[in-house]
């Protein structure tokens, strides 16, 4: 019977213990990477409650207003602009992992046989756009009045030998609209989702030398709680090194 009580005392201490730690990610990669963490950070008494969202606005808004506790889906530009256009004082706790961008097409094979006047889609967020616009300056579609802008916009198209026709739409929406247009430059983790590996499908992809690392992001009231470092050490394990080479095959590219 004492030995019963030590237990369930031991148990109740753990219950006490234990903390839940809110995350909000984007489908695949970041969700993904977070569920094979779970158990890992279970085992230091941290429950890590997953919310996936399907845009690059809401984590963010949700974090800075304390509803979610951290997020993990965006990359540093990006959390800068929102930082700076928003108001908010998100800051990185982890970098993570590269997801190469890439420019996809279903009715060319490669970006020479684009044609003259093709209807080119790029996301329309600030930050990504501009990624976009690099890796169709990279590829030698474009050039623009600022080589290294990485907030160029359309308006920033310097020459335009093809005349491509380059739109702007919800980053989320590209690979539905993919069989609509001649190229799409989509974020990774879209195209991993519409079945694309940018690896094997890419026209078009970034190096290996992106500056646009995946990261953890949470406030500056909480960053440095143990919860939250704890999740930053387990994202950046060598358990999640080995599943992000096994899984996405070049795809998702670890960053530690």
């Amino acid at each position: 019977m004492k030995k019963l009580l030590v237990t369930l005392a031991a148990g109740l201490a753990f219950s006490a213990q234990a903390q839940t730690l809110n995350v909000a990610a984007t489908a695949v990669p970041h969700a993904e990477i977070l569920e094979f963490v779970k158990p890992a950070l279970a085992k230091q008494g941290i429950e890590l409650n997953v919310r996936v969202f399907t845009d690059y606005v809401q984590p963010n808004v949700q974090v800075a207003e304390k509803r979610l506790d951290a997020n993990f889906f965006q990359h540093q530009p990006y959390l800068d602009e929102f930082n700076k256009s928003r108001g908010t004082q998100l800051v990185t706790v982890a970098g993570v992992h590269v997801e190469p961008f890439g420019a996809y097409s279903k009715k060319v094979k490669s970006l020479a046989a684009l044609p003259k006047g093709a209807n080119v889609v790029i996301p329309n967020d600030a930050t990504n756009g501009g990624r976009a616009l690099l890796l169709l300056q990279k590829a030698g579609l474009i050039t623009l009045k600022d080589a290294k802008n990485i907030l160029a916009t359309p308006r920033d198209i310097a020459s335009n030998p093809k005349g491509i026709k380059v739109r702007e739409l919800e980053a989320a929406t590209l690979p539905r609209v993919l069989d609509q247009v001649d190229l799409a430059l989509i974020n990774t983790n879209y195209a991993l989702e519409a079945g694309l590996n940018p690896v094997r499908d890419a026209l078009a992809i970034e190096g290996s030398d992106s500056p646009y690392v995946n990261i953890l992001v949470a406030r500056p009231d909480n960053k440095d709680s143990a919860a939250i470092q704890k999740l930053a050490a387990a994202l950046k394990s060598p358990e999640v090194k080995t599943f992000l080479q096994q899984k996405y095959q070049g795809a998702v590219v670890p960053a530690f």
